[in-house]
């Protein structure tokens, strides 16, 4: 999560380098050289990940009323290898790799969402984004992409609260009945962010997701803009 600035980014058709690290396609996937030091206390994160694209997708779509801001996924039905020297961890699985683009701070027109993605029984990801802008209606999108690239639009189930995050962020997952959405593990829960693994209900299918909130409000708030630095570090 280091951010650097334009002199440290090389790009081309095939290779992105960003700092020490770098992305590069090879035919059939994309492999990823990680060189970091993490944070707040140093330590090395080094090694590769490889992403293979079952297909391979362009389709894209606006998440404000403007177009300002995109949305589309890359390989949206994938498989992953993770393999690291520093710390020594190496697995195996699902992968799915999207975009967001905007042209302009996402501060300006959201005030918050809540995305997930669902590996279905057929291989296929089901992606709901449930956006809430400041001003005019919501924005509600349901996708479900193939594993053959075929792409198939669905209206998606209606919300369900969840419980407050250890930061006492709102979320919320649409779910298809009335059994209650699981949290069956947090991955990140910050001040303006949590992700997490929920079980719940989509296409008559009980699915694991994975699951973000974003709260745009806590974000741009002075007290977290001072925290940001301490876990995404600025180099040159």
């Amino acid at each position: 999560m280091t951010e650097r600035s334009r002199r440290s980014i090389l790009r081309d058709a095939h290779n992105f380098t960003i700092g020490p690290s770098s992305l590069q396609w090879h035919g059939d996937h994309l492999e990823i050289d990680i060189c970091e030091i993490g944070v707040p206390i140093p330590f090395s994160v080094r090694g590769k990940v490889r992403v293979y694209p079952e297909s391979l997708s362009t389709f894209c779509t606006a998440l404000d009323d403007s177009g300002r801001h995109r949305w589309g996924p890359l390989a949206p039905c994938a498989r992953v290898e993770v393999d690291l020297e520093k710390p020594n961890q190496r697995w195996k699985g699902h992968a799915y790799l999207d975009s967001n683009e905007g042209d302009e701070p996402i501060s300006e027109p959201f005030k918050e969402w809540d995305w997930s993605r669902a590996t279905l029984a057929d291989g296929s990801t089901a992606v709901i984004y449930d956006v809430q802008k400041k001003q005019g209606d919501d924005r509600l999108i349901g996708v479900r992409f193939a594993q053959d690239g075929t792409i198939e639009e669905f209206v998606p189930p209606p919300r369900q609260d969840l419980e407050l995050t250890g930061w006492r962020i709102p979320r919320r997952m649409r779910s298809e009945g009335d059994a209650p959405v699981q949290v069956i593990d947090m991955l990140e829960d910050t001040p303006f962010y949590e992700r997490s693994v929920l079980k719940s209900r989509l296409f008559g299918q009980d699915v694991i997701s994975v699951h973000e909130t974003l709260n745009v409000p806590r974000l741009v708030s002075p007290v977290v803009q001072r925290m940001l630095p301490f876990r995404m570090p600025r180099m040159g």
